[in-house]
């Protein structure tokens, strides 16, 4: 399950073990295409956590980490950014991302 997040919780969210998460908007093709990928990849794996947070209604916490194109894919682990993936990414080339940071 992806979890949607705002600026309130994003640090709480956030701080604990591998966390992804989707920065997006509603109007943004390519963040369509990436959404489904997001979706699967969270059924599959479960030493990640997904999250998803809406720019257009979070404008806080995307200006302070510098995120002016999205879909940008934030990968956190134990509270400290390790990646971060702006465009569209594939599954597969996810995956191997995301197992550099898992144990």
């Amino acid at each position: 399950m992806v979890e949607e997040i705002t600026d309130q919780n994003f640090a709480e969210e956030t701080d604990n073990g591998v966390v992804l998460t989707d920065f997006w908007a509603t109007w943004c093709g390519p963040c369509k295409m990436q959404s489904p990928v997001i979706d699967q990849l969270a059924e599959e794996r479960q030493d990640v956590k997904f999250t998803k947070m809406d720019v257009d209604q979070n404008q806080e916490t995307a200006k302070d980490l510098g995120i002016m194109a999205i879909p940008t894919l934030l990968i956190k682990k134990n509270g400290q950014i390790v990646d971060r993936l702006t465009g569209y990414t594939p599954k597969e080339k996810l995956n191997q991302i995301l197992d550099q940071y898992t144990d």
